[in-house]
């Protein structure tokens, strides 16, 4: 059915009045609609639009977000168990909040080497070493900034040990103490302090045991002298030596950290030995820093400094306990109390002067440890 076209003038006049007041009210509605269509445009321009960078700019942002990031860690040789609990944890933080894998490599070997293996172009985001001295050898390289210490807690510091002495079963040799180790006849293994940062720590424990107990510098190198006679095997680092006492059954007695000890004991490794922690100790104190040459260069600072951050978290403090190390986070630390044996007198790398007075005047080249060496060998010949 076809209706009849009425043509627009003929319905206006018969309208009459009244198409004019319509006409009026039409016009009226479509401005208001017009206007209220304007202001919502607007306002959802300013909520959904960033003035800074464009729709297209914002999803290419979002996507080089979710692409995955490597993270290079480099640690020395005992912090292997650690992480081998803590870097799982940091993935599953860091992709639940930032919706990003990382992917990490990880390198240990003794601090020393790996100190040098950064300066001569390893590109580690992250260091985590067994002494401040190898740190700061990375920062007079340039690879990190000074001040590096004051950028995260404790001055650097993240993990801490002790050192102690292992012995065969019922240690028929019977070593109690860091001056039992200068007895005649005991054989003792212990890393080098040339290569192994461990091996410096036990130097300088040797060497506390009697200066920080009322003794002088000329008794404590008589002691130590006498405790390097007894070594029977320089091992190049903490790993080494405890392989080659735990595994070669070499020697009576190793020096090693109080942690690497108790993984041992936890791979079942060191059933048939003893461990004692010597009362009078040295703080073993290992920092970490961020490669600020190596991680401006990847792309990595905000993923490496968080990693670090997530270091001194109660639940990376307590994986860290889990393997050995001793607690930080006072948080955590009465619940691992009855885990550690009680030091009665701890001293530190300060009691020497700090890590740069201690290598000028224990482990330079020619330096007080060079001298006792070439003292045995000629003694040896």
């Amino acid at each position: 059915m076809r209706y009849p076209q009425v043509p627009i003038a003929n319905l206006r006049s018969k309208l009459g009045p009244f198409g004019q007041r319509y006409k009026n009210y039409i016009f009226l509605l479509l401005v208001t609609i017009s206007l209220s269509l304007s202001l919502s445009i607007r306002a959802c321009g300013k909520e959904n639009i960033l003035p800074t960078s464009s729709p297209v700019a914002q999803i290419q942002s979002i996507a080089q977000k979710r692409k995955p990031i490597e993270l290079s860690l480099v640690s020395f040789s005992i912090t292997k168990a650690a992480y081998t609990e803590i870097v799982p944890l940091f993935k599953e933080k860091w992709r639940r909040e930032h919706n990003q894998e990382v992917k990490f490599r990880l390198s240990f070997a003794a601090s020393s080497t790996q100190a040098k293996a950064v300066i001569n172009g390893l590109p580690a985001d992250v260091v985590h070493l067994a002494l401040a001295l190898d740190t700061n050898k990375i920062q007079k390289a340039g690879l990190i900034k000074p001040g590096w210490e004051k950028r995260v807690p404790n001055n650097g510091i993240v993990t801490q040990t002790v050192g102690a002495i292992v012995t065969r079963a019922d240690n028929p040799k019977r070593v109690y103490t860091w001056l039992d180790l200068a007895k005649p006849g005991v054989s003792v293994i212990t890393a080098d302090p040339k290569t192994s940062g461990i091996a410096r720590w036990n130097f300088l424990a040797f060497w506390g045991a009697v200066t920080q107990t009322g003794g002088t510098e000329t008794e404590a190198l008589d002691f130590v002298t006498k405790v390097f006679q007894n070594v029977k095997i320089l091992a190049t680092d903490a790993r080494e030596a405890t392989d080659l006492f735990l595994r070669q059954q070499e020697g009576d007695v190793l020096i090693n950290y109080e942690n690497e000890l108790i993984v041992a004991k936890r791979e079942g490794l060191a059933k048939d030995t003893v461990v004692v922690i010597p009362d009078i100790n040295i703080s073993i104190d290992n920092p970490i820093a961020v490669v600020d040459k190596y991680v401006d260069r990847r792309g990595s600072r905000e993923v490496a400094e968080a990693f670090v951050k997530f270091l001194y978290t109660p639940e990376a403090q307590r994986a860290f306990a889990q393997v050995g190390f001793r607690p930080l986070d006072f948080q955590i630390a009465p619940e691992l109390s009855g885990k550690f044996p009680r030091v009665t007198k701890l001293f530190t790398a300060e009691a020497f002067g700090g890590w740069n007075a201690i290598q000028e005047k224990f482990f330079k080249d020619e330096g007080l440890f060079d001298r006792i060496q070439a003292k045995i060998r000629a003694k040896r010949l």
